[in-house]
């Protein structure tokens, strides 16, 4: 997709689709890891899960297919491509990125997003959000050398930040 590829992380409700919508209007190649990446995959067999017997274990098989991923990332059509979501085994192809942007909001913030979720949306029930805001106050689960980009700015700001620091 890229010649130059960048990956927006960030827990639940820091506004990753958001962000994504706002580079694709823009022009740029942005993929939606919700819709074009992710797989609900056992972490431990591989198999493909439609059920989840807890939030956690639905977070956890919240998967991209690695090879997919690779091939998008070799694939030098555009010259800067996004790849906005989250990825439990971002690990296995985290060296295809040129840089890693985490998206971050303060805990009020991040409850109010939450709170205007429609009602089938990851974190609106109570044992989802517990889980959202121990991620978000750990962070055990995001990249380690990401860029921190303050999310709770305006998209339009959030998305300028973004570009201002792939400015070649």
């Amino acid at each position: 997709m890229g010649k130059r590829n960048y990956l927006v992380e960030g827990v639940s409700g820091t506004g990753k689709t958001s962000v994504c919508h706002e580079l694709r209007r823009r022009g740029y190649a942005a993929l939606n890891s919700d819709r074009d990446l992710r797989q609900h995959t056992d972490p431990t067999t591989g198999e493909r899960l439609i059920t989840f017997s807890s939030p956690e274990m639905r977070h956890a098989s919240n998967l991209w297919d690695v090879e997919k991923v690779r091939r998008l990332a070799a694939n030098q059509d555009d010259e800067v491509t996004f790849f906005c979501g989250g990825s439990r085994n971002f690990n296995e192809f985290i060296d295809v990125f040129d840089e890693v942007f985490i998206l971050d909001v303060d805990v009020k913030t991040l409850n109010e997003r939450l709170d205007n979720r429609a009602d089938d949306d990851w974190g609106k029930s109570q044992s989802e959000r517990e889980l959202i805001l121990r991620l978000h106050a750990t962070k055990e689960d995001l990249p380690r050398d990401g860029t921190m980009i303050d999310a709770t700015q305006p998209l339009v700001s959030v998305v300028d930040e973004i570009l201002s620091r792939i400015q070649t």
